[in-house]
């Protein structure tokens, strides 16, 4: 009927991973009706961290029998029956792969004993097996190595199947149908039934109650539930930490996006690797000279530093920098583009009109300079973007000033909005990031139609009461 499957490993992640030990139990109707142990040459070495926590060593397991020489009696053992084990999808698959390496398909129908005490068990403070039969009073001996852990892990599963609802948890969690069975397990499944079908972000929590990934979906409860049926390396490892699930509401796939960026950068989860640099920003400055020559140049940008525009790479600002310079006129050498030169030479500007040669006064450049930072401050956006609010009583909206993001709000749309004033009360102010940069630029490029509906906050009769134009 069942075989109850305990595992030790190097320790390596999912496919790095190869086991040192591992042990089985069959468990029919009668009861224990055979066993088996073996320590496993892993063919590489054992950390030292993990000998310290189960005692293999690699000397211990140099002259073990290789997994292809146990993988028949595995096989025997465990064919026609159900493959159980504590946390099942670690073990598992780590199984199933030691299984390919030696050439052979395993494939088995599989219990968690986590999630099935969970069911059987409510409301107990822990579900790891050490604390799992402390409360049902169970003897565990041997911790952290197979034969013992497998053997209490039977018990246990003995105690489930006795239970009065131990069958029927049993019956459905083995229903191919059935999303409990996919679920982590030490995740309850209220924390998944409570997820709506609605954009938001989502957050993976530990038992410590830390945030460990932060996710965005336009179907949140649909979202997360492809992580569980994901069998990848990394998927395999969170879902095992996940202990609960948060999660907010957006209304829009836009501020979805924008929510996660912010909610990375605060909480710089482990899992989210894409977000999580710090990566610098530059700023256009302005300075004159003791000649009294103007200049513009790109800087890192400084905590509470205001500059002239933002940029998010330094290509990004040389590149905006010399287009500014071949438009109006500019030095390549007092806009910093050259270092170290007489006079302005530069491949991809053209030659100024000889502020650098002593031709041109300081005065007729700078008026030049003027008409450049004019022409910058006019392009500066000032906007509102428009999207669907989290229900049908309120609406979205996305705040950029000058050409930067600020932020989001929600504004309730029978609320009397004349100005900006007005609207403060219902912005979240947001700081920016290329990743937000790159979300409004890339929302603007595949949605036109919404540039249509953004709103000009420096344009009179814009804002009209209880909705934006």
């Amino acid at each position: 009927m069942y075989t109850i499957v305990d595992i030790e490993t190097t320790g390596n992640g999912i496919h790095g991973n190869r086991i040192t030990e591992i042990a089985l139990y069959n468990l029919d109707e009668n009861g224990i009706s055979d066993s088996y142990s073996s320590l496993v040459n892993p063919q590489s070495e054992i950390p030292a961290f993990i000998t310290g926590l189960t005692g293999i060593s690699t000397a211990m397991v140099r002259q073990a029998p290789l997994f292809h020489e146990l993988a028949p009696k595995i096989e025997e053992m465990t064919r026609g029956r159900v493959f159980v084990a504590h946390s099942v999808n670690f073990d598992y698959p780590i199984v199933q792969q030691e299984f390919r390496r030696a050439g052979l398909e395993f494939v088995r129908k599989k219990l968690c004993s986590v999630r099935l005490s969970r069911k059987v068990f409510p409301g107990l403070k822990s579900y790891s097996l050490g604390k799992l039969c402390s409360s049902l009073k169970i003897p565990l001996e041997n911790r952290h190595r197979a034969a013992g852990d497998a053997h209490a892990t039977t018990l246990l599963f003995q105690r489930i199947l006795e239970s009065p609802q131990g069958k029927e948890a049993i019956s459905r969690f083995l229903n191919a149908r059935s999303q409990e069975s996919t679920l982590p397990p030490h995740l309850p499944k209220t924390s998944y039934q409570n997820l709506p079908e609605t954009p938001g972000i989502y957050y993976f929590l530990n038992s410590k109650k830390e945030i460990i990934y932060v996710g965005k979906a336009i179907n949140l409860k649909k979202r997360v539930l492809s992580h569980f049926y994901d069998k990848s390396e990394k998927e395999l490892i969170m879902c095992r930490e996940t202990a609960d699930l948060d999660f907010e509401c957006s209304g829009s796939e836009l501020v979805a996006l924008l929510m996660e960026a912010a909610a990375i950068k605060k909480y710089y989860p482990r899992y989210n690797r894409a977000q999580k640099s710090r990566k610098p920003t530059f700023g256009l400055f302005t300075y004159t000279d003791q000649s009294g020559i103007r200049h513009l140049a790109i800087n890192k940008l400084q905590k509470g530093q205001n500059s002239l525009k933002v940029f998010y790479k330094p290509t990004e600002a040389r590149l905006f920098l010399e287009a500014l310079c071949t438009e109006f006129g500019l030095c390549a050498k007092f806009c910093h583009l050259q270092d170290g030169v007489s006079h302005c030479n530069h491949f991809r500007v053209p030659q100024c009109s000889g502020v650098c040669r002593g031709i041109e006064t300081p005065d007729t450049y700078n008026l030049r300079i003027e008409n450049a930072l004019r022409a910058l401050d006019q392009k500066a956006e000032n906007i509102l973007i428009r999207e669907k609010g989290r229900h049908t009583d309120e609406e979205a909206l996305v705040w950029i000033a000058e050409g930067m993001y600020r932020g989001y709000g929600f504004v309730p749309k029978m609320s009397e909005v004349n100005s900006l004033e007005d609207l403060e009360p219902f912005l979240t102010p947001q700081k920016a990031y290329p990743e937000t940069a790159q979300i409004i630029g890339a929302y603007l490029l595949k949605n036109p139609e919404k540039g249509r509906e953004i709103a000009r906050m420096d344009v009179p009769g814009a804002i009209e009461t209880g909705r934006l134009l």
